[in-house]
């Protein structure tokens, strides 16, 4: 355990560390802080793709959403579950770039004219933490295989590569198209997640159908345990 901040900055100078004067903090209190620097799965809003360029193999995307004109070139924003740089700002939309590593485990590649994007600015250290922690870092694509309207609800069954499995628990936390849900009725290669009328409405979840493929990032804290444990 790391016993106070002056080794962390010794360690991190370029990470602002935050100050506790009648306290301690543990590693893990740090680590929470370090990670927070990312997202929480709370779509802020949706935008619409309104332009599509390739130079090499990377994808460039132009962005028109209601967020568009606050936001600063070089600033991190999640892009279904992709955290993407901002590379230009026009009038309400915004360009970013995606390199070929992010198109092979994503699917911006499927991105067109007119394709709706959940968006979320990183969080700030100043507020809840309502979803989950989410780095923008994509691990791989899963496809919805069932897709249910109930009684005030909706219920999507996705299937994903079998060696995610063991990062994957019941009621556990995912992130599908960059949105925190939860997870039950997880099996070796495949979870449902149950979905509010407002998350519905908000996000872009309610495109997906039967065959559509989304963006999952797994739970960050379950990668530590898995790499720790060496599964």
């Amino acid at each position: 355990m790391i016993e106070n901040w002056e080794i962390l900055e010794l360690q991190f100078p370029n990470f602002p560390i935050p100050k506790f004067p009648n306290s301690t903090p543990s590693f893990f209190t740090w680590f929470f802080f370090y990670l927070a620097s990312m997202f929480t799965g709370i779509i802020e809003c949706t935008g619409k793709v309104t332009g599509v360029s390739k130079k090499g193999t990377n994808l460039s995307f132009w962005i028109n959403s209601p967020i568009s004109s606050e936001l600063k070139v070089d600033q991190s924003v999640s892009h279904n579950g992709v955290c993407l740089t901002v590379e230009a700002v026009k009038d309400n939309s915004h360009q970013v770039t995606a390199i070929e590593e992010t198109i092979r485990k994503t699917n911006l590649s499927a991105w067109t004219e007119g394709t709706e994007v959940n968006l979320e600015r990183c969080m700030v250290m100043n507020g809840r933490l309502d979803g989950h922690i989410v780095q923008g870092h994509v691990d791989t694509t899963a496809v919805c295989i069932d897709r249910k309207e109930l009684e005030g609800s909706w219920e999507f069954q996705f299937q994903f590569p079998e060696s995610f499995a063991p990062l994957v628990i019941e009621k556990g936390s995912v992130a599908v198209n960059g949105t925190s849900l939860t997870c039950f009725n997880v099996g070796k290669d495949r979870f449902t997640i149950a979905v509010i009328p407002y998350t519905f409405e908000h996000t872009n979840i309610k495109h997906v159908q039967k065959d559509s493929v989304v963006n999952i990032e797994f739970d960050i804290l379950g990668k530590y345990v898995q790499r720790r444990m060496g599964a």
